[in-house]
């Protein structure tokens, strides 16, 4: 869960919220096309689009929380709406991660 933001622990800026994009990490990797185009393409592809999604999702989210606590938007719903969507898409990216790292901690310790 993301924590409530509090003046007390100093100005957070949006290098706080990010978690920055990978790179050409998947790139040229494979001769197919784009995996966030639903063609066929590598799991690097798939990952580094996921993960600039997610980018992009938590800088998004920033900028909303940032202009609802200096007054600058008009509609604070779609601010609070843009936080909570980040929120999910960390948890969902959280939980995905624990699931891959159990995945591979169960092949390496597969008995051959």
């Amino acid at each position: 869960m993301i924590p409530a933001i509090s003046g007390a622990i100093g100005p957070l800026g949006s290098s706080e919220w990010s978690v920055g994009g990978i790179g050409s990490l998947g790139q040229g990797a494979t001769t197919g096309t784009n995996a966030a185009d639903g063609s066929s393409g590598s799991f690097g592809d798939a990952l580094t689009s996921a993960i600039n999604s997610l980018d992009q999702t938590q800088t998004s989210a920033s900028t909303a929380a940032e202009q609802l606590a200096t007054g600058q938007t008009t509609d604070p719903t779609q601010a609070i709406t843009s936080v909570e969507n980040a929120s999910l898409y960390m948890d969902l990216a959280s939980q995905i991660r624990t699931k891959l790292a159990d995945a591979v901690n169960e092949v390496f310790q597969t008995q051959m």
